[in-house]
């Protein structure tokens, strides 16, 4: 599957690539990891602390799928508000979510502070401002939903954005403790230190098909060069199509992006704050540790990367001129520009667990704006499953609900 198109940006921050290290293949995994971006990098790395035996299979050179179109944004809150997921899920189950994704970026940052630069990892507030003032009553109904169970935020009316920001929105709520990241950085050093620890990496690889042994359980991994022998086999696949299941509760389309060059000055952009606005499909941006803006938005409704540069451009435009009305005395000036193929879920949850239909299939695969976040809590409830444990938290992101994976 093609899934992104452009020129990314990522990848020139990182000067040397690790090598991937031949290996003598284990008899039989405890687990096969199947893709090995954010999702599996962080799989492998919960299932080695526990001693696990563990292979990760990508068939691209680890990396290069969809974390090199990532564009690092960490934030607790969701593309659907606590207060409507609450509606959704039952406010208990909503909060302890949240409480999730929070506590999933304090785990993220102990493992950044591990790697090289720590992977660019800075810890920020986030702007979430109302697109028009017909959404002012739906952010103060948020913020009063996330302050009183104790998640660091504010409330920002119109004239306290514009004595913070160069511009003007009737409201925003102003969280606190979200963070961005380079996530190519993070993926290869992560993946340079599994190794070293004797997580097996084997790239170029393609999975053809999973049987399993009736009897055993043990299931045989068929790829394009060989065949592997695991206990357990996580599918971390992203958004390409599933080798085995199939999603019922999602959406594929697909998003634009744009790296601008470097900037002379962001002194009156308040402490560097991720932004994301109320208006669907949203506009997001953030900046990176050379002075550069990343803006994301335009969702199309398109399972497959756009297939032109030409199309690239268009959309780089577009975002362009958005940035220059949030910014109106800086000259926005685009040099990396792509756009990639990217996955919601119906009801805004990820998917992760044991097919029900399957035993030993797993699936980790978090769509939305969250998608390292998910990876991250993902991973944990992952290492109980897959051990036989029970996790409190399984319930929320189930496979088996009427919008999961079949």
């Amino acid at each position: 599957m093609h899934i992104h198109e452009g020129s990314l940006y990522w990848p020139t921050t990182v000067t040397k690539r690790f090598k991937v290290l031949p290996v003598e293949k284990s008899d039989c995994y405890d687990a096969i990891i199947v893709g090995g971006g954010m999702s599996g990098t962080l799989t492998a790395y919960t299932l080695a602390k526990e001693g696990l035996k563990v292979a990760i299979i990508d068939k691209r050179p680890f990396g290069t799928g969809s974390t090199a179109a990532n564009t690092g944004l960490l934030q607790f809150s969701n593309d659907i508000m606590l207060h409507e997921l609450a509606q959704q899920i039952g406010e208990a189950n909503a909060i302890r979510f949240y409480k999730l994704c929070y506590q999933a970026i304090e785990q993220l940052e102990e493992i950044a502070i591990t790697l090289q630069d720590r992977a660019d990892f800075i810890r920020r507030p986030s702007i979430y401002y109302a697109s028009s003032q017909e959404d002012v009553s739906r952010l103060q109904k948020e913020y009063e939903a996330l302050s009183s169970n104790g998640f660091p935020c504010e409330f920002w009316t119109a004239k306290e954005i514009i004595n913070h920001m160069p511009f003007q929105k009737p409201g925003a709520i102003v969280t606190q403790n979200d963070a961005e990241i380079n996530p190519y950085k993070f993926v290869l050093g992560l993946l340079e230190k599994l190794q070293e620890e004797g997580v097996h990496l084997l790239e170029g690889i393609e999975v053809l098909d999973t049987p399993q042994d009736e009897e055993t359980g043990i299931i045989t991994v068929h790829t394009s060069k060989e065949e592997l022998c695991a206990k357990k086999v996580i599918y971390t696949t992203g958004y390409e199509p599933l080798p085995f299941g199939k999603r019922q509760g999602a959406e594929i389309n697909r998003s634009y992006a744009i790296v601008t060059k470097p900037m002379k000055s962001l002194n009156n952009w308040y402490k560097r704050a991720l932004i994301w606005e109320t208006k669907r499909p949203y506009l997001y941006l953030r900046t990176t540790v050379d002075n550069r803006i990343i803006a994301g938005g335009l969702d199309e409704d398109s399972p497959e990367a756009p297939s032109t540069d030409n199309i690239v451009h268009q959309h780089a435009d577009k975002l362009v001129d958005e940035l220059q009305k949030l910014f109106p005395h800086e000259l926005i000036e685009a040099e990396y520009m792509y756009g990639a193929t990217f996955g919601e879920s119906i009801d805004n949850l990820p998917f992760i667990g044991e097919h029900s239909n399957q035993p030993n299939h797993f699936y980790l695969l978090g769509y939305g704006g969250n998608g390292t976040v998910y990876s991250m809590l993902g991973s944990n409830i992952l290492i109980d499953l897959i051990q036989g444990h029970e996790n409190e938290d399984a319930h929320l992101v189930t496979l088996d609900r009427p919008n999961g994976v079949i």
